[in-house]
């Protein structure tokens, strides 16, 4: 009866505090969807590619297919209510070996958007201070053509650290930050976006190409605006690729939304309202990226221009719209964009990580709670190291941490719905709704994949680049390190 006590109690000791509300949740999810790219890639990425109705287009159907596979998520979650998520449905449904390949890959999904959001800091100061160049400053360096100068760099880890140290000293400070910052990005988007519609300077005309334009073509023939017609998507090859371009990143744009299972273990509600948050958080996403995007080419005449000349275009839609409190707008809302997302995505990784740990996936000190705070310290530290790679590598990493992380969320939302269909068919307590919800759901993951991964002929700009199947290469191999390390415990029986 004692061994079982003390058994107990050191059990207790490596347990999460519950402390997290439902308006937490919807903020950690929120903040996880909404980063850097929604402020930063209309003009590095949707634009060019897809345009105004191809990104509109690809993120309601990429919108519709996450809410799809949030239905695997509000019937897995009630089922295995602990840290882990996907991981643990998996560990119950396909074993030990299939699990590690899922957790290997959720980590990659939710702790590369991390340094991602880090290396947007940067910019964000060098976009608000005009010529000013305040951070352009002490020793610098060039990767792929990008100067990186130690004063980004030092900012940047100085809020990786900060933000690492505050998931350490406890959820709930953490999660009421989390709220805070989601909050006012919702406010500062709406306010832009009223804007756009309201002031005459927006124009549907500007919108044009509305498919996007072949960007590195268009800049080899050195090109304007006004030529850019001859460069732009057209015919059904042109605008499917368009609408793929930004599609097959869908897994991306909305990973951040099934971080909520992740904290399973510190929710205080009821897990019936897990898939009412995560339907939000999407849709609120959903709006963000297309609402964004759109102001953006609305308000500029030659907008092709501005992003022929890697310049932040809807830093200046802002302005031209509202002047200087348009700038400030942006500025604000992108900084909690950043903040948020760093934020969320430090506790989806650390708690994954701890999780894995916990059931032997991982060396044993990823597993170990900090004493006073109840917060998985060691994952977390390993997730802050991680993390300072963004600040160095600089922000042309920017489109290879995105490739990342999309396939690692795709396998992650694969193994869900293919989980889900294991459960039901196991305890025949499914609808058939839900059924076709996860079959749908298990074939778009596979499909994401596809596109990210194989190059299909005649869709431009959809799959990996060099860099990032060198990265994935990188991750595969530390996987194995990994794998290697706890053999012992994937040879033993379950």
């Amino acid at each position: 009866m004692k061994k079982n006590l003390e058994k107990k109690q050191a059990e207790n000791k490596n347990e999460l505090k519950r402390m997290l509300s439902p308006m937490h949740v919807w903020a950690i999810a929120f903040g996880c969807v909404i980063g850097w790219g929604s402020f930063i890639n209309p003009g590095k990425k949707f634009l060019p590619n897809s345009g105004v109705a191809g990104t509109a287009i690809a993120m309601f159907l990429g919108a519709l297919v996450m809410i799809i596979i949030a239905f695997s998520y509000a019937y897995m979650v009630p089922k295995h209510p602990k840290a882990g998520g996907e991981f643990t449905f998996t560990k119950a449904c396909f074993g030990k070996t299939m699990a590690f390949v899922c957790g290997w890959f959720l980590v990659v999904a939710y702790l590369t958007n991390v340094p991602m959001n880090s290396t947007a800091i940067g910019l964000i100061v060098d976009g608000l201070d005009g010529s000013a160049d305040i951070l352009k400053f002490g020793f610098h360096y060039t990767i792929a053509g990008f100067d990186i100068y130690m004063g980004e760099m030092m900012l940047a880890m100085a809020i990786l650290i900060l933000f690492g140290w505050l998931n350490i000293i406890g959820v709930k400070k953490a999660a009421f930050v989390q709220t805070i910052l989601a909050s006012v990005l919702v406010i500062c988007v709406f306010t832009l976006c009223i804007a756009g519609i309201v002031s005459a300077k927006a124009k549907g005309i500007n919108m044009q190409p509305i498919w996007g334009f072949d960007k590195k073509a268009a800049i080899e023939a050195n090109v304007n605006t006004s030529g850019i017609g001859e460069y732009a998507h057209k015919g059904t090859a042109g605008v499917l690729s368009a609408i793929l371009a930004t599609f097959a990143i869908a897994p991306w744009a909305y990973v951040g939304f099934d971080a909520i299972p992740q904290a399973a273990e510190e929710f205080k509600f009821s897990y019936k309202k897990v898939s009412f948050i995560m339907v939000i958080a999407i849709v609120f996403g959903c709006f963000v990226y297309i609402s964004n995007n759109t102001v953006a080419a609305a308000a500029l005449e030659n907008w092709p221009d501005r992003v022929m000349a890697g310049e932040w275009v809807l830093l200046i839609a802002a302005e031209e719209l509202l002047g200087t409190f348009g700038k400030v707008l942006i500025g604000l809302g992108v900084s909690c964009a950043v903040l948020s997302g760093i934020m969320g995505f430090y506790l989806a990784s650390s708690r994954l990580m701890y999780s894995m740990s916990r059931d032997g996936y991982l060396p044993e000190w990823f597993g170990r709670v900090d004493k006073k705070y109840g917060t998985p310290k060691n994952a977390m530290l390993f997730c802050i190291l991680i993390s300072l790679s963004g600040p160095i590598l600089g922000r042309e990493a920017l489109g290879w941490f995105v490739d990342m992380s999309a396939i690692g969320a795709s396998i992650g939302y694969f193994f869900t719905c293919l989980s889900t269909l294991i459960t039901a068919k196991r305890e025949g307590d499914a609808t058939p709704f839900l059924k076709i919800m996860a079959t749908i759901g298990v074939c778009f993951s596979v499909a994401f994949m596809i596109l990210q991964l194989i190059p299909i002929p005649g869709l431009s700009s959809v799959h990996f680049g060099k860099e990032s199947y060198i990265m994935l290469a990188v991750w595969v191999v530390l996987g194995l390190i990994f794998y290697a390390v706890q053999w012992k415990h994937f040879r033993a029986n379950d």
